[in-house]
């Protein structure tokens, strides 16, 4: 891509993880400005949500890192056609209910995701499985347990947070098998790492109150080299050797042991 409108879109449903379509757009803005095409191209980021992230702290670092950028942003446009022969894409706002048409030169395409139609008979009305959020026992059937991708806890659908999670479900498993109450609570916790261009990260962290949960002793609401090298070169090592072979069940120790037992 040489010139024109480069849009990224983010989809009206849940996804994997919600900061994923940022950060394509954030690397690809940076890649564009070290090959000297940057003033010739357009980047839009049009979005089905109210606002650039949920949390106000990682939210207000991300706006500003967009104005420096001058990237465009349309929140509420959720993508619902392409005429690939036009080089249109046709997006709805959610507010208005208008069908908005943009040219692109580029377009990157987070799809609309749901789950598995086999989850239908223990899912709400989205079709993920209902649990209770703390506990993560089934609202209904207590021999049944979700957690990740098909749960319908209201956080992020992160490893961090599935890895969080797994250490919650095992031991209140362990305790419903032998009729006891689940006695562990899930606050939600969740992680974003936000890459903002090939040598920054925000280490986004936080809990179902959208409050931050950070492990660091330092503000993670920044960008730094030091969260970038965390995520592109320490975290792949966790992933494979510990959360992958459950032995990893978030950083809730860690984050004691880094804050001196002043953090939960």
């Amino acid at each position: 891509m040489e010139s024109g409108n480069a849009i990224f879109t983010f989809p009206n449903t849940p996804i994997k993880c919600a900061g994923a379509p940022q950060k394509i757009m954030y690397l690809a803005e940076d890649y564009w400005r070290k090959t000297g095409k940057r003033d010739n191209i357009n980047i839009l980021f049009n979005s089905s949500l109210p606002g650039i992230f949920s949390v106000p702290k990682y939210a207000k670092s991300l706006n500003e890192i967009i104005e420096k950028r001058g990237i465009k942003t349309n929140f509420r446009h959720n993508l619902i056609e392409i005429k690939a022969s036009e080089n249109v894409a046709v997006f709805e706002n959610l507010d208005t209910g208008d069908k908005v048409p943009f040219e692109y030169g580029m377009i990157h395409v987070t799809p609309a995701q749901k789950p598995s139609e086999i989850l239908k008979p223990i899912g709400d009305q989205a079709g993920f499985v209902d649990v209770d959020k703390y506990t993560l026992q089934h609202v209904k059937y207590p021999n049944i347990f979700s957690l990740g991708d098909c749960s319908n806890l209201p956080t992020s659908k992160t490893a961090a947070a599935v890895a969080s999670q797994s250490g919650i479900l095992f031991w209140n498993l362990v305790n419903v098998m032998a009729g006891r109450d689940p006695p562990m609570k899930y606050d939600g916790y969740s992680s974003c790492p936000l890459v903002t261009s090939y040598s920054k990260c925000i280490l986004a962290e936080f809990d179902y109150d959208l409050k931050p949960k950070e492990t660091f002793p330092v503000d993670q609401g920044k960008e730094r080299r030091s969260m970038f090298i965390m995520k592109s070169t320490f975290m792949p090592l966790l992933y494979w050797f510990l959360h992958v072979t459950g032995r990893w069940s978030g950083p809730g120790k860690l984050r004691k042991l880094l804050r001196f037992g002043l953090s939960d």
